[in-house]
């Protein structure tokens, strides 16, 4: 028969435990810490990216439906910011003369497109024919048509543009960030 005589020096187990505890601890903050240093990281490549609202943000093809989802699901916090962006005239029954839609054509797969756009608002509207392919810059405004409300650009320039070799556009996903500006 085999006797082992074992002593437990309460002590040390005790030190024990607080060590491995502590170790557990001090794991856990630092996974924290470099999870909101990474999250940190990934704010300011956004905020570095924003451009004041009294600049003008330039839309492009990759961008232009993610924007226009954001603008027109919070329309109050895009009121007065400056945009520009290229697309054709487009027009429906209903609209002033002075009025357009600044459309570009959403590819919704199956080799089917949507019209999607903004609409817009300038004196020299009825200068274009529909379907001219032209580029603007004006200020974002809420207005109403046919009795909803709106986004509505108030045109400050427009000028003719050539039609790009792709006039579609990608349905909207979720790569863009909403802030205040657009960016």
């Amino acid at each position: 028969m085999f006797i082992y005589n074992l002593k437990v020096n309460r002590t040390g187990i005790l030190k024990t435990i607080i060590i491995c505890f502590s170790i557990i601890v001090l794991g856990l903050i630092a996974i924290v810490i470099l999870s909101l240093i990474k999250n940190a990281n990934v704010e300011k490549n956004y905020i570095d990216d924003q451009i004041p609202s009294s600049e003008v943000a330039t839309l492009t093809p990759e961008n232009y439906t993610n924007i226009l989802k954001a603008v027109h699901n919070d329309l109050n916090t895009y009121i007065g910011q400056k945009i520009s962006f290229t697309g054709y005239v487009y027009r429906v029954n209903g609209m002033e003369e002075n009025q357009f839609v600044l459309a570009r054509d959403m590819d919704i797969g199956n080799h089917q497109t949507v019209v999607v756009g903004f609409l817009c608002c300038s004196e020299k509207a009825k200068e274009f024919e529909t379907y001219a392919w032209i580029t603007i810059s004006g200020e974002i405004t809420k207005g109403n048509f046919k009795n909803t409300e709106m986004p509505i650009i108030h045109v400050t320039s427009i000028e003719k543009a050539n039609q790009p070799e792709n006039n579609t556009v990608p349905m909207p996903d979720d790569s863009f960030v909403p802030t205040a500006v657009i960016y």
